[in-house]
């Protein structure tokens, strides 16, 4: 087995890089709050490379799910993050301390609509992403059975 193909790749992005560090380094003690919003740590496995990548990601919770936008605040692409979880939906996420393997699927419809709303309450800046774009930012729905 290759070890270093289960060693999440991090983001290449400085500050992003650097979040994610004092994140895991802590134990979300210090990364969790980003800006008065909460972030996780989410894993996929890449579609073509077949690596793990970890990245952190503003989150709300509807239920016992949590919910994550494919943002990237705005850019005419989908994040590479998504395409990986369309690909390989059985992700891995670290919320402070606890990681938990989850389901991803992506909101459709009035379910979309309604956690759109639930997203932007946590980040209101999302509607000016949406608003950058022509693409529909996707809403995810990392589920995770109660865990």
């Amino acid at each position: 087995m290759d070890l270093d193909a289960e060693r999440p790749l991090d983001p290449t992005t400085d500050w992003v890089r650097e979040h994610l560090h004092r994140y895991v380094a802590t134990d979300g003690e210090n990364g969790h709050d980003f800006r008065g919003a909460p972030t996780l740590l989410l894993t996929t496995r890449g579609r073509r490379s077949g690596r793990l990548r970890r990245t952190p990601l503003i989150y709300g919770r509807a239920g016992e799910d949590y919910v994550v936008v494919a943002s990237v605040g705005g850019r005419p692409r989908h994040p590479g993050w998504f395409h990986n979880l369309r690909a390989e939906p059985d992700v891995t996420i670290q919320v402070m301390a606890d990681e938990m393997p989850a389901r991803a699927r992506v909101a459709e419809g009035e379910e979309r609509d309604r956690l759109w709303t639930l997203m932007t309450g946590v980040w209101p800046a999302y509607d000016e992403y949406q608003g950058r774009t022509a693409r529909v930012i996707p809403v995810v729905v990392l589920e995770t059975g109660g865990r």
